[in-house]
């Protein structure tokens, strides 16, 4: 039978989300709105696409931030409040709750930083996730693209979520008897924490939402007017050839 698995996914308010980022949405400048737009990018393009994996039956938000609730539960994911125990804390808390729904799915945890996610990369994932657990692993994760950390963490029905998040969460993971998915998975594995991860997701293709927080990085300049002429609409732009408006 194919696997398919229910996913928990952790957003924090946004003013506190992703503060190594402050600044990459404005180069530089660091406007905690500019900030706040960039986070809830990268977490509307996350849950997009896991909510569109064939692999994943049900996308558990847990946030206690309202626009990411609003934004998020727009696109058809579940958003239930942070209990306020951490990251980790939060992931096992979303963990019962759907095990109290059902004590035979497969539960993962997904990180909401992953612009370049394709639906097919979760889908692979969680194909790979399946033999390893029918060759008797319980546990299975994706490393990050520089193998330091965790991007996803999947665990075969009937055994506990056991998440190790934070730095070194590879280590850890690996430590703790989760093996890591074989196969590569560039979208899966480019997590944002930086100005430059940002600019390596950019490249491999970011969903919609991050894009038009890119975008406006740089908005086109304005038309130029010809050298020593005022704007259209001057009282001397006949003078330069420049209709008046």
């Amino acid at each position: 039978m194919t696997l398919r698995v229910d996913l928990v996914v952790p957003v924090k308010p946004l003013p506190r989300a992703k503060t190594r980022l402050r600044g990459a949405a404005d180069d530089g400048v660091g406007d905690l709105d500019a900030h706040q737009r960039l986070a809830l990018a990268l977490a509307r393009d996350t849950v997009a696409a896991a909510v569109a994996a064939t692999a994943v039956r049900h996308v558990l938000v847990i946030s206690s931030d309202p626009a990411v609730a609003m934004e998020v539960g727009a696109l058809g994911a579940e958003v239930v409040t942070d209990p306020g125990r951490r990251l980790n804390g939060a992931l096992r808390h979303g963990a019962a709750l759907l095990r109290s729904r059902d004590p035979h799915v497969a539960l993962g945890a997904l990180q909401a930083d992953l612009p370049a996610l394709r639906p097919a990369e979760l889908d692979d994932a969680v194909a790979a996730a399946a033999v390893l657990f029918a060759a008797g692993t319980t546990r299975a994760f994706q490393p990050d693209a520089p193998g330091e950390g965790t991007t996803l963490l999947l665990v075969a029905p009937g055994h506990d979520l056991d998440p190790h998040f934070g730095r070194g969460s590879a280590a850890r993971h690996g430590a703790s008897g989760a093996r890591p998915l074989p196969g590569e998975r560039p979208g899966l594995r480019r997590d944002v924490d930086t100005a430059a991860d940002l600019d390596d997701a950019v490249a491999l293709g970011v969903g919609a939402w991050t894009r038009a927080v890119v975008d406006a990085r740089h908005p086109p300049p304005a038309a130029p007017h010809p050298p020593g002429c005022p704007p259209p609409g001057d009282a001397v732009a006949r003078r330069c050839g420049t209709p008046r408006t």
